[in-house]
């Protein structure tokens, strides 16, 4: 039975209000499914499976089975990936890419898309193109001093930083008004992923998510 997914609306209002998202890149099939639960107990609701891992699909399906949690895919390059991430149960694709033609897909699909920009010209291209939500990536060094420059004179983009963020500067980043933040390597450790060390996952995710609750932002 094929997992229900949420309208691009609704998609961009939840990640709005839980304001992080936990994005899984391994070569390791076998690893993604138990990392990614360690992420979800530690309470992250919100998750990507990049279409780099061997069997994503199957973990895409798998993962958007239950309720509770709104799966998507990311590193999608092409419409083919699109429709294949689409069809396996994602909600909502992640590039790293403008690209218009995975963009219009998307949209004709009936799924968020979250292309990938880096500089002011990309993020209004890809807002122009149909994309509620422009992916900062890789964040650059100043951080959350480029999202509030950038926001500046074009407050109505929806910026979601992913490489680059971590525990000590995801609430900086919300508090200089990026739309929610995407953590990789801060909370999948590559070494934790591939020897299996899901506690240390999860206890890291419970910290991540610490950090970016309304408390934790108004602080920083």
């Amino acid at each position: 039975m094929a997992a229900m997914r949420l309208a691009p609306d609704h998609f961009v209002e939840l990640f709005g209000r839980l304001r992080a998202s936990a994005i899984l890149r391994t070569p390791i099939e076998e690893a993604a499914a138990p990392a990614m639960e360690a992420a979800v107990r530690g309470g992250f609701r919100i998750v990507e499976f990049t279409m780099t891992i061997p069997g994503v699909l199957d973990r895409i399906a798998e993962f958007a089975g239950r309720d509770e949690l709104v799966v998507g895919a990311g590193t999608v390059l092409t419409p083919d990936d699109a429709k294949a991430a689409v069809e396996a149960g994602a909600s909502f694709l992640v590039s790293p890419v403008v690209d218009e033609a995975v963009i219009e897909t998307a949209l004709s699909l009936g799924v968020a898309m979250m292309p990938g920009t880096h500089t002011p010209t990309e993020m209004l291209r890809a807002h122009r193109a149909g994309a509620s939500l422009q992916k900062l990536f890789p964040a650059p060094g100043i951080g959350p001093t480029y999202v509030k420059a950038t926001l500046g004179p074009m407050p109505f983009l929806r910026i979601v930083p992913t490489s680059g963020v971590h525990l000590n500067n995801a609430a900086s980043y919300l508090k200089a008004g990026a739309f929610a933040v995407g953590f990789v390597n801060p909370l999948f450790d590559p070494n934790d992923v591939a020897q299996g060390a899901v506690d240390r996952i999860e206890e890291r995710a419970r910290g991540l998510l610490a950090a970016v609750t309304p408390t934790a932002v108004g602080a920083a």
